[in-house]
C-alpha cells in the first residue's frame, strides 16, 4: 500500500469549500442548509451545508479528474483492486452494471439461484440466458445458502461458452464458502467471476480473518459499504480486481454513467470517503474490543425457551431462531417495544446486525433483552403456538435450472393478472421477492408451481412482506 490512507480528500475539500463560500447561487434548493422548512430541521440543515453538487474544484463522479479520482484510488489501494468505482446508487447499481459490462443478449450466464433481485434484473437488461445454480440447503440452519462446489464444477463442464459466473459471498446471513477453489475453477474455462459481496465490505479488515472476493480472485466485485461501515445508504463500491484480463473498464465506467444519476450525492460520496478511512486506519485494539463486546452480546441473546442463537461465520451477524412455539412477529414486535430494531425477519429467522464497534451499553442492552423474554413469557400464555415451516420441499423452491421463456420472448408477449390460486402453470410476469432479504422466490419468465403457492401462502401467515406487492393475492402472468 502506497497512498496515505490517513487521507480523506473529498471530505476535506468539501469542507474547504463551504468554508470559502458560504453563500451558494447553484443547485441544489436549500442554499448550503440556509433555506429548510422550520426550525425544527436544524439537524438537517448542517448535513445539507456538506450536500454539494459538480462545481470547480469538486470534481465530477462521472469523469473524475481531481478529488473524486484521488479518493476513488485511495479506496483501490487500500481495497488492493486495479480500479475501485465510488456507487451512489448501492450495491444495485453495481450488479447492474457489471452484468452488463460482461453480458450481452443470448450469452449464457451461470447464477446462483438465490441471488439479490438486483442480479435478475441486470441479466434481463442485458437480455442473457441464465442458469441457474441450486443452492444447497444446510440441515443446521435450515436455510438455502450456496450452491455446491460439484455443482458448480458440472456446470462450468457443460457451459464452457459461459460468459460470466455470478456468486453472492458472503451471504445474508454472514455464511461464507470455498469461493476461492470455485474461481480457480471457472477461470480454467475462462469465465470471468462476478461477485455480490455486499454484506462483505468490512472483510478487507484482516482482523476478521474473512477473506474478500476481491482478494480469493473473483474478476469484480460489488460491496455496500453502508451495510456494514459508516458510510451512507446507497453508498457502495465496484472493484475489478488487478489480476483480471476479463473485464473491460470503460465499459463498467459507461454502465455506471448510464445507471446512475447526473447528480450524484456528494453526501454519499463523502461518506464512502470516510468510510475508506475507517477501514484503513481500523486498529487490533478496535478489534480486541469489539470481539469482548459481542461475546457479551451472544451471551445476552443466548438460547432461551423463546430463540435459539445461532452463531454465523462472520461474528457482527447473529441470528435468533425462533423455538417454543413463538412466531418471528412476536419475538420482532418484543424486541421493538424494547426499541432493539432487527435487521429482518424470515419464517424463523430473526438477523441482528452489528457495527465494527459496540453501539449500545452492554448492561442497557441485557436489561431490554431481559425485558423482551419476560413479555414474551407473559404473551406466550395466551396465544397458540406456531409451527415452522418443517417440510424443506415446500419451504423454497431453488430448482429451475433455465427460465421458461426468454427474455427476448417475454418482451413479445402481453400479460394478465390472475388470482393467486389459479396461478399454476402460468409463467410468471414478474419477479416475486420476500423483502428483506431481497431473494426472489419466482423470477420472471419462471413457471409457476403449486408449491410456489403454498410457499407464499405460508409466508403470509408469518407476515412476511413481498415486492413488488407487499402482499400477493395475485400474480402477472403471461398469456
Amino acid at each position: 500500500m502506497q497512498s496515505n490512507q490517513a487521507r480523506t480528500p473529498l471530505l476535506d475539500k468539501a469542507i474547504q469549500h463551504i468554508e470559502k463560500f458560504p453563500y451558494s447561487f447553484h443547485v441544489p434548493g436549500h442554499k448550503n442548509g440556509q433555506v429548510t422548512a422550520s426550525s425544527r430541521h436544524d439537524l438537517f440543515k448542517d448535513m445539507m451545508r456538506l450536500d454539494l453538487t459538480e462545481i470547480p474544484g469538486l470534481d465530477d463522479l462521472h469523469a473524475p479528474d481531481g478529488v473524486i479520482q484521488e479518493a476513488e484510488t485511495l479506496a483501490a489501494d487500500w481495497f488492493q483492486t486495479g480500479s475501485t468505482f465510488f456507487l451512489v446508487n448501492g450495491s444495485t447499481v453495481g450488479n447492474l452494471a457489471m452484468i452488463l459490462a460482461t453480458c450481452e443478449a443470448d450469452d449464457l450466464v451461470l447464477v446462483q439461484r438465490n441471488c439479490h433481485k438486483s442480479v435478475l434484473n441486470g441479466l434481463e437488461l442485458a437480455g442473457a440466458r441464465p442458469v441457474f445454480l441450486a443452492p444447497q440447503l444446510n440441515p443446521q440452519t435450515n436455510r438455502y445458502e450456496h450452491p455446491s462446489y460439484k455443482d458448480i464444477v458440472s456446470a462450468c463442464k457443460s457451459n464452457p461458452d459461459a460468459k460470466a459466473l455470478i456468486l453472492t459471498y458472503p451471504d445474508y446471513f454472514g455464511k461464507i464458502f470455498e469461493l476461492e477453489k470455485i474461481i480457480k475453477v471457472a477461470h480454467e474455462y475462462d469465465i470471468p467471476v462476478l461477485v455480490d459481496e455486499a454484506h462483505g465490505c468490512h472483510f478487507s479488515v484482516p482482523f476478521f480473518e474473512m477473506d474478500s472476493a476481491v482478494h480469493l480472485g473473483a474478476d469484480i466485485v460489488v460491496q455496500s459499504a453502508h451495510k456494514m461501515t459508516p458510510a451512507l445508504t446507497m453508498g457502495a463500491f465496484l472493484h475489478i480486481s488487478k489480476k483480471t484480463g476479463k473485464i473491460n473498464k470503460q465499459k463498467v465506467a459507461h454502465y455506471l454513467q448510464l445507471l446512475q444519476s447526473s447528480s450524484p450525492s456528494y453526501l454519499i460520496m463523502i461518506s464512502l470517503d470516510i468510510a475508506r478511512f475507517y477501514l484503513a486506519n481500523y486498529t487490533k485494539e478496535q478489534y480486541n474490543q469489539l470481539m469482548i463486546y459481542l461475546r457479551k452480546v451472544r451471551h445476552i441473546f443466548r438460547s432461551n425457551d423463546f430463540w435459539d442463537l445461532e452463531i454465523s461465520d462472520d461474528p457482527l451477524k447473529l441470528v435468533l431462531k425462533a423455538a417454543g412455539g413463538v412466531s418471528t412477529e412476536e419475538i420482532m414486535n418484543s424486541l421493538e417495544l424494547e426499541g432493539l430494531i432487527a435487521e429482518m425477519k424470515t419464517d424463523e429467522d430473526i438477523l441482528l446486525v452489528f457495527g465494527m464497534e459496540p453501539h449500545m451499553d452492554a448492561a442497557v442492552l441485557e436489561a431490554a433483552v431481559e425485558k423482551v423474554k419476560a413479555n414474551l413469557k407473559k404473551y406466550s400464555k395466551h396465544v397458540e403456538k406456531h409451527d415452522k415451516i418443517e417440510n424443506n420441499d415446500q419451504k423454497i423452491i431453488y430448482r429451475t435450472e433455465t427460465l421458461s421463456l426468454s427474455y427476448q420472448q417475454m418482451k413479445a408477449k402481453g400479460t394478465k393478472w390472475v388470482e393467486l390460486e389459479d396461478s399454476v402453470g402460468y409463467v410468471a410476469a414478474d419477479t416475486i421477492t420476500p423483502y428483506p432479504p431481497g431473494i426472489p422466490l419466482i423470477a420472471k419468465g419462471e413457471r409457476i408451481t403449486s408449491r410456489h403457492v403454498g410457499v407464499i401462502k405460508e409466508l403470509q401467515k408469518k407476515k412476511i412482506s413481498f415486492q413488488p406487492s407487499r402482499e400477493i393475492i395475485g400474480l402477472y402472468v403471461f398469456e
